[in-house]
């Protein structure tokens, strides 16, 4: 069993950052390939990152080059910091740790946070 935890998101203007923070508890936290997902009102929930432990990242198009994730094993945490925000950012952002293979489907994740709403004004 994994908790996830985020936190970070936050009332912004275009052009601002933004660092989310997902703590996870339980001691196998490094098997986990850990994600990101966002979920806009009236719109399915995407991808936006994930991480494998080690090197391995993967970004959707829309925010390769602005959002960059990263974990820390030691800590059981993974982050993502988004730069160059825009409106279209606008969203509640999940944290979800998931067995693999799969990466880029919220069905590959079998554990999710509560969510931080992050809001981008123009």
């Amino acid at each position: 069993q994994v908790q996830l935890v985020e936190s970070g998101g936050g009332l912004v203007q275009a052009g601002d950052s933004l660092r989310l923070s997902c703590a996870a508890s339980g001691r196998t936290f490094s098997r986990y390939v850990m994600g990101w997902f966002r979920q806009a009102p009236g719109k399915e929930r995407e991808f936006v990152a994930a991480a494998w432990s080690g090197t391995m990242s993967y970004y959707a198009d829309s925010v390769k080059g602005r959002f960059t994730i990263s974990r820390d094993n030691a800590k059981n945490t993974v982050y993502l910091q988004m730069n160059s925000l825009k409106p279209e950012d606008t969203a509640v952002y999940y944290c979800a740790a998931g067995p693999g293979p799969g990466t880029y489907s919220p069905g590959s994740y079998i554990y999710w946070g509560q969510g931080t709403q992050v809001t981008v004004s123009s």
